[in-house]
């Protein structure tokens, strides 16, 4: 299949509207993971994503300690060269390997982050990295300044194609920009969390960065299927079981959204969570969002935001839900450029 493409600012990489997000790929055993998973489950979601038009897959060297990238790795061994999807990763997040359940530091120093990308490289099996980005803001009081140096060495030496940041705010991403131009931020954005649209996504648009967001669902929440008594099946280890949003009162608030998103839904044919993640996409500067999936089934559960464009009526319509719920915080819709017709 073909999907639409955009341009990940003025980075030169063309990519689909989605993105196929592989944090749960690392599996349980971790601070930040999401309880067991299958490695051929796994591969087998990758490929049908391949199958269905994605041409990008976002990692991170953290994700499962390392085993997200050594499972995408394994994916693109067996992958004739042409059909290769373009590799996104992460670097910045330190972990105890004696400690595995301890949260990772966040380390931007030089060293840590030259280190960090040889250890992707090998891990994923290539000889560049088409998108390499800091996970989060240093907290070992390197100035970003010399973080960034680090990685515009890295992109003239060939090891990165393109380079990003993550979870930065703004007052960051002008720092950065006065060193090299940052090509890519991905920000934490869906219908809950909402804050990225009131300065980094605007700040983007304005000096040609790209955007991909992250957890468009709201890390489940938002998908046709979810209850509240899955909380409760949650592994032991899976981070969301006291995650703020996935406990009263805004759990109730959330799925209340949710379902509100149901009329929209079927209108276009897709899912609730096709529309969710529409909803992001149709932000002026947003360029991709990232979306996992731990199953092939759960790859077509998304898929439809591919193709799907909310119209003003739409995006009005979701506003309204925002306010009535009281579901998470930001403003409520894009600005009004760009929107398509009303749905049949």
């Amino acid at each position: 299949m073909t999907l639409p493409t955009r341009p990940l600012g003025s980075s030169g990489l063309n990519i689909t509207r989605v993105g196929f997000g592989s944090w749960a790929v690392g599996g349980g055993g971790w601070s930040f993971g999401w309880g067991p998973q299958d490695d051929a489950a796994s591969i087998t979601a990758m490929r049908h994503a391949l199958d269905l038009g994605i041409n990008w897959i976002d990692t991170a060297a953290v994700y499962g300690l390392g085993h997200s990238e050594e499972v995408v790795g394994r994916l693109l061994r067996d992958l004739p060269q042409s059909e290769r999807p373009m590799i996104f990763t992460k670097c910045g997040l330190v972990w105890d390997a004696n400690n595995p359940m301890s949260p990772p530091r966040r380390d931007l120093t030089p060293a840590s982050i030259r280190r960090e990308c040889e250890a992707s490289l090998e891990r994923l099996g290539v000889e560049r990295i088409d998108l390499y980005q800091f996970h989060w803001p240093d907290e070992t009081g390197t100035a970003v300044e010399d973080s960034w140096a680090a990685m515009a060495r890295l992109v003239e030496e060939g090891k990165v194609r393109a380079a990003g940041v993550s979870n930065f705010d703004t007052s960051l991403l002008e720092r950065c920009e006065a060193i090299r131009h940052v090509d890519s931020l991905q920000p934490p954005f869906s219908l809950i969390n909402r804050a990225a649209g009131d300065k980094q996504i605007r700040w983007c648009a304005g000096v040609d960065t790209g955007v991909i967001c992250y957890s468009p669902m709201q890390s489940g929440l938002l998908t046709d299927g979810f209850t509240a008594a899955r909380v409760a099946a949650f592994a032991d280890d899976d981070w969301r079981r006291n995650a703020p949003e996935f406990r009263p009162p805004n759990l109730r608030r959330n799925l209340a959204l949710r379902d509100a998103l149901r009329a929209i839904a079927q209108r276009y044919g897709v899912s609730v969570s096709s529309v969710a993640i529409a909803w992001t996409l149709a932000w002026p500067g947003v360029t991709g969002a990232i979306v996992g999936a731990r199953s092939a089934e759960q790859v077509d559960g998304w898929i439809g935001a591919a193709t799907v464009t909310l119209t003003h009526d739409d995006l009005d319509e979701i506003a309204s839900a925002i306010r009535s719920t009281r579901a998470g915080a930001g403003p409520t819709r894009p600005r009004a450029r760009g929107l398509g017709r009303k749905a049949a």
